[in-house]
This record gives C-alpha cells, structure tokens and sequence, in this order.
C-alpha cells in the first residue's frame, strides 16, 4: 500500500517540483517583473493617446456637422450612441472598463465595426513588414560590417563606409518617394500598393509566397536601407575595437587559425552590444513602417492608424497606439533575453 501511495505522489511532487523552479527561475521573474511594468506603460500610453486627442481641435461629431444631409438629431443620436456626450473622464475610465472586462477597445466611429477586429487584420501586414526588415537588415550588415573591419583602410573598407554614409544621409521618406519614382518609370515592373495581386487566390502555395514577395519588394527596400547603414557601422566599429583586445593577441600568438580569432572568438564578444540594440531597432522599424505604409499603401497598422486620426476616430487611435506601445514592448524583452541567451555571464536584474 505503501508503495501505491509513493508512486501516485511522485507524479504530483515532480509537477510541483518544476513548478516552484519556474516560478522562482531567474528569467521567470524577469519576464513577470516586465510584463507587469509594460502594464502601466501601456495605462499611460493610453491615457496620453486619449487626452492628446480630445486637446487637439475638432473630433469626428465636428466633421459630420459639415455634412448637410446629416441632421441635428442623428448627429445627438451617434453623439449619444458613442459616449461622447460624457465627460473627458468618464470616456476614458468606461473605455479602460471595457477593456479589462469584456476585451472590447470599443467601435470605429468610420467603419462602424469593433476596434480589436480592425487591429488584429493589420497587425500581421505591419509585422511581416517590420520582421523581414529586421532579418534583410541584420543578414546584409553584419557580414558586411565584419568584411570592412577586416579590410580596414582598404578599398573595400572605404566603399562600405561610403555606402553606409549615403545611407543614413537619406531619410525613409526620401527613399520612398525615390523607389516611387522607379516604380513609375518601370512599370509595371514593381507593383506599388496592397500586399497582393488580384488573382492571388488562384496562385498555388509557393506562387503566393512569391506574390507577397513581390509586393513587399519595395516597402522592404525603403525601411531597410537607413537601418542597414547604421547597423553596418556600429558591426565594424565593435569588431574593430574587440579586435584589439588582449585575448584576442593572445589567440592569435597561440597559433590560431585567423579565421577562427575573427569568427569564434572576436564576433561572439563583439555581436552582444547589437543584441542590446535589437529592441531599439524594432522600435524604429515600426516607426519607420508608419511611413513606409503610406507611401506604398500598405495595409497595416501603420495607414489604419493615420486614416484614424485624420477622421478624429477616438477609440481606433487610442487602441492602435496602445498596440504600437505593446510591440515595442515586447521587442526591448526579446533583445533582453537574447542578450542573455547570447552572453550567459549577464545578469537580467542588471539590465
């Protein structure tokens, strides 16, 4: 009997066992301590999103009143219908309630549809576009960084930084406005708006791959270049100066193959600082997306945010800013960790 009651407790004390060392692993509580700061940036982003919108001039009542097919009763009856016969206060503390209790960021005043259904179609357009720059970006700048650190002051070298230079000197905007251009002359070579073509449901799985692809080509274009030049700079940079180090001398006088001192030993130390630099990075591609999807009209959070503003539409702003602030968020945790996953001598309280 004894036995029968130890083997039905093992089972029990192994779950509770690797519960407790969750629960009190250190990147646990990390996780646990900035999930529950991300709570009120998110609180104040919120707040800040509504009141910067009910002190600008104006709100979406105001433009209906330019319409004269609308009459003053209807206009009541939507003022009524929204919320916005009450107080600055009571808006924003009733919208706050909804959320907490129901999920619900309230109706479009344009699109007469739920807020959260309109975010979540755009969000995965905006982060295709944010991801695939990050990965181009990192996958063409550290190779090339690592190459003109190794061919310092040679023709190589001086091209690279050249080009870099060029690079940061152009804004995104300009960019965009100039790979418009090439667009136009070449058409219909690079097709410019909307994320797929007309008859992408009958491509088969890979013609669709290549579709969006396609599309994305451009807009990809335009957000990377202006992080690729900077990233490239700060890889040569931080390779030049660990390549100068003393146990980099050390390796080199042990007889170690130079391809090995630069890969394995100097890349390892001197990638780190660019991890760090990792949720920085997401938080301007998005930014960076914002413009880039309205120059190209691309369907993401980006254009739906801009389009909300320009109709004074409250609550998509609001939910659509609180959204912004929720990914950049979870961006500068992911470089965290990646930064401790890369660099184990790190501690996550000190960062």
């Amino acid at each position: 009997m004894r036995d029968i009651k130890t083997k039905i407790k093992i089972p029990w004390v192994r779950s509770r066992d690797w519960l407790i060392k969750l629960v009190t692993d250190e990147t646990c509580i990390y996780v646990i301590k900035r999930l529950l700061q991300a709570l009120l940036t998110v609180f104040l982003a919120s707040a800040l999103s509504f009141f910067v919108m009910k002190f600008s001039p104006g709100d979406y009542i105001d433009t209906l009143r330019q319409n004269p097919k609308i009459s003053p009763e209807r206009i009541e009856e939507i003022r009524r219908q929204f919320g916005l016969d009450r107080t600055w206060w009571e808006q924003f503390l009733l919208w706050i309630k909804q959320i907490i209790t129901k999920g619900d960021f309230g109706t479009s005043f344009v699109y007469q549809r739920p807020v959260a259904s309109l975010i979540w179609e755009r969000i995965p357009n905006t982060l295709l576009l944010a991801v695939a720059s990050l990965i181009v970006t990192w996958a063409v700048a550290i190779p090339l960084g690592v190459i003109a650190a190794v061919q310092q002051n040679r023709a190589t070298d001086k091209v690279l930084q050249v080009l870099s230079y060029a690079g940061q000197g152009f804004p995104s905007f300009i960019t965009a406005l100039f790979l418009l251009f090439v667009a136009q002359i070449t058409t219909p070579l690079f097709p410019v708006g909307n994320i797929t073509s007309l008859n992408h449901a009958e491509l088969t799985w890979f013609g669709k791959i290549l579709d969006v692809s396609w599309h994305i080509l451009l807009p990809l274009i335009a957000l990377s270049i202006t992080s690729f030049a900077g990233l490239q700079r700060i890889m040569r940079g931080q390779l030049l100066d660990t390549l100068r180090q003393d146990y980099i001398q050390t390796a080199r006088a042990k007889g170690l193959p130079e391809n090995r001192v630069i890969y394995v030993h100097a890349l390892r130390n001197a990638i780190n600082p660019l991890i760090t630099l990792l949720g920085f990075e997401l938080a301007s591609l998005l930014s960076g997306a914002f413009i880039t999807e309205n120059f190209f009209n691309w369907p993401g959070l980006g254009k739906l945010t801009l389009q909300a503003v320009l109709a004074k539409d409250q609550y998509l702003v609001m939910a659509s800013l609180v959204m912004s602030a929720v990914l950049l968020i979870f961006g500068n945790l992911i470089a965290d960790l990646m930064l401790k996953a890369a660099d184990p001598r790190i501690r996550l309280e000190d960062l």
